[in-house]
């Protein structure tokens, strides 16, 4: 039996003393695409950062790689192979594009056909003229491109993608969607947040839903699909 690329077992944290995620558990295969669902302040977003170290675990396990990563710090866990497109894309402003992608840029695992600076602009054409230009300059999509080439320049075992498209106009959303199914056909792993249901079913093998800060369903994407009673239960929707 293959070890998971990542798997959390009866995970707590919050902030301080306020608890936001209580025994949550779940796994992630190699190649796999799964999707972290809930309405607002359900412990997402809590849950990816003390994924990535940007919370302390307060009890339980996070395992990344065959590893124990809780405790450790985001350095640490990012060496690893985790890459994080954040909520707020949170790039550097005062770098420009170009040092924005090369601040992260690195290939730790040894990747044969590795994601650099030209294959970030392939991908993202838009990025290519502001290249010289501050990133607190470009426009909320075009921050949100750079934050997902930021990502990706890291060359990561796993990306997780926290409201990828919130806030975007329907073309960029639309382009930010086309990069993670090309992300998803060349087999990357990736755990994706959005409030669009209906596209993260269809682009997700699995799905994780939490409710009050632990996991209330889990199930393939048909079977959520299948079952809009899972969705106004959970979802709001």
């Amino acid at each position: 039996m293959s070890v998971p690329l990542l798997e959390l077992t009866g995970v707590h944290a919050g902030y301080g003393r306020i608890p936001i995620i209580a025994d949550v558990g779940f796994s992630i295969a190699t190649g796999e695409v799964v999707g972290l669902l809930g309405r607002n302040g359900m412990g997402k977003t809590t849950t990816v950062r003390a994924i990535a170290g940007l919370l302390p675990v307060g009890s339980g396990e996070i395992r990344f790689q065959g590893e124990r990563i809780d405790g450790r710090v985001p350095e640490e866990i990012a060496r690893l192979g985790l890459g994080l497109v954040p909520e707020g894309r949170q790039i550097f402003p005062n770098l420009t594009v170009r040092e924005n992608l090369l601040a992260f840029a690195g290939n730790r695992l040894g990747r044969p056909d590795p994601w650099t600076l030209d294959r970030v602009l392939a991908l993202f054409p838009q990025l290519k003229p502001r290249l010289a230009q501050g990133g607190g300059r470009l426009s909320g999509g075009e921050q949100q491109m750079l934050a997902v080439g930021r990502a990706l320049m890291t060359n990561p075992a796993l990306v997780i993608f926290d409201e990828a498209t919130e806030g975007l106009a329907p073309l960029i959303r639309a382009e930010i969607w086309a990069c993670i199914r090309l992300l998803k056909a060349a087999g990357q792993s990736i755990i994706l947040i959005d409030k669009n249901i209906e596209i993260l079913a269809g682009l997700a093998d699995r799905q994780v839903i939490l409710e009050r800060g632990r996991v209330a369903w889990t199930g393939g994407s048909d079977a959520l699909l299948a079952d809009r009673t899972l969705w106004h239960r959970y979802l709001g929707v």
